[in-house]
């Protein structure tokens, strides 16, 4: 089949890069992709894969040959680093005490001392607390929430936002791609565009009057859909874009005039990752937190919601029927993983390396006007190319070019779009770090400009 690869989500995998790329490694990594394509189905994304790793460590993943990639991506699991040794030291434990696992109608003491410090560390209001085994399972547990709670059964989320690929979770994201072919998709879901102020149809600047007219799709669903029971999004968005406090109170200022519940998808963002431990912690707090990915520590699938005491009405109903739904080893290591973000200041230091790195991205994009814009927060940023700064085109090639010439230098990152360079470093990087991503991107930008 020859389908069109979607770029929305992912590198562009079947280019001719890519495969100049698969040809330059070596005969023993060849080999187990080649296993890797025999055995496994493939799909979009992440076939082909592009190469083979033997250990993931810190900010850095390793192949088959020792070489170290600074990862810039990820998958969002690695806030407090990959293999993190006092997240593995106390899973080790946990197994020891031969308490793996826990079957539904017990609990257990490290279930019950995670869902305790998730209550202590989120905003105040959010009271309690439901575990499951990935983000999009813990999507459906806030959208199921919210519509048993309200009574209500339609929802608002943003065009181009991914929450899953559970059914309903691939329904109130944005992508065409997670439901074309799947046939109906579960009703009542209405989008609207995400504000940007970079990237918007009016070519507007001025962010209260961009503000407005993306407030204005909202506000025109809602006269029409009185029975909407929650709106979705992430606080700010996976490509990033930033949206204005404002805009976030306007927004929950509507939830509370419909009767709507406020749902923060913040699997990629939460436990620091833009400078504070929550981001939404920049806006406002909403009736729904969506945790998940960095929740296992990088070593367990493990996910979950935290929201208000005045939800907690549903002991006639299972939104979280989980057989994972307490694992004792999966607490573990997400309560290991909160306390080493703490006792070591990781997510100041997410915003202090954030600083640090924006200004010298920012001193980048004087240089080469193929930098459109750059948008982030803390260690969550991303930069936008392309190949005229009056129309904004998107400068695909170019940013493929990019990402391989990197990869050669030592630094892995993901496209979005096709022209957005994501940089979603492990937050316990230090400035050398920072310094090796900004020389590899100006030699890369050298080496395109030449």
């Amino acid at each position: 089949m020859n389908q069109p690869i979607s770029t929305e989500q992912g590198d562009i995998n079947a280019s001719p890069l890519r495969k100049a790329y698969s040809d330059s490694l070596d005969e023993q990594t060849k080999h187990w992709i080649k296993e890797d394509a025999s055995y496994f189905l493939h799909q979009a994304l992440s076939t082909p894969v592009m190469n083979v790793l033997s250990k993931t460590e810190g900010p850095f993943i390793h192949d088959l040959n020792g070489k170290a990639y600074l990862d810039l991506h990820g998958n969002g699991v690695h806030n407090a680093g990959f293999s993190n040794p006092d997240v593995i030291k106390a899973v080790i434990e946990q197994l020891q005490q031969s308490l793996a696992f826990t079957p539904r109608r017990y609990t257990n003491i490290p279930a019950i001392q995670l869902a305790k410090k998730l209550v202590e560390v989120t905003p105040v209001g959010l009271d309690r607390v439901l575990f499951c085994p990935g983000g999009s399972e813990a999507i459906e547990m806030a959208l199921m929430l919210a519509k048993q709670v309200t009574g209500k059964w339609k929802t608002i989320s943003y065009w181009d936002a991914y929450h899953g690929t559970g059914f309903q979770a691939s329904s109130v994201g944005g992508e065409e791609h997670f439901s074309t072919g799947n046939g109906p998709m579960v009703p009542g879901n209405f989008h609207v565009e995400f504000p940007n102020y970079y990237r918007n149809p009016w070519g507007w600047t001025d962010e209260e009057a961009i503000d407005k007219e993306y407030l204005r799709q909202i506000k025109i669903i809602l006269q029409r859909n009185p029975d909407m029971a929650a709106i979705i999004g992430e606080p700010i968005s996976a490509t990033p874009v930033v949206p204005s406090k404002n805009y976030w109170l306007q927004v929950q200022e509507l939830c509370n005039q419909y009767g709507m519940l406020l749902i923060f998808d913040e699997i990629i963002e939460g436990f620091g990752r833009t400078g504070k431990l929550f981001a939404s912690e920049h806006f406002v707090t909403p009736d729904v937190l969506v945790l998940g990915k960095t929740l296992g520590g990088g070593l367990l699938p493990f996910a979950g919601i935290v929201t208000r005491e005045e939800y907690n009405v549903l002991q006639h109903r299972s939104i979280g029927h989980f057989t994972h739904e307490k694992n004792p080893l999966c607490a573990t290591a997400g309560l290991a993983t909160i306390n080493y973000l703490e006792e070591h200041a990781v997510v100041q230091n997410a915003a202090d390396m954030g600083d640090y790195l924006m200004d010298q991205l920012l001193a980048l994009k004087e240089l080469y006007p193929l930098i459109g814009n750059i948008a982030g927060k803390g260690l969550h940023m991303g930069i936008d190319l392309v190949k005229d700064q009056t129309t904004k085109e998107r400068a695909c090639k170019e940013a493929e070019e990019l990402m391989y010439f990197c990869m050669n230098e030592g630094v892995a990152f993901k496209l979005i779009e096709g022209n957005i360079i994501t940089i979603r470093p492990a937050l316990t990087i230090t400035k050398d770090h920072c310094d090796m991503i900004v020389t590899a991107l100006r030699k890369g930008f050298e080496n395109i400009t030449r």
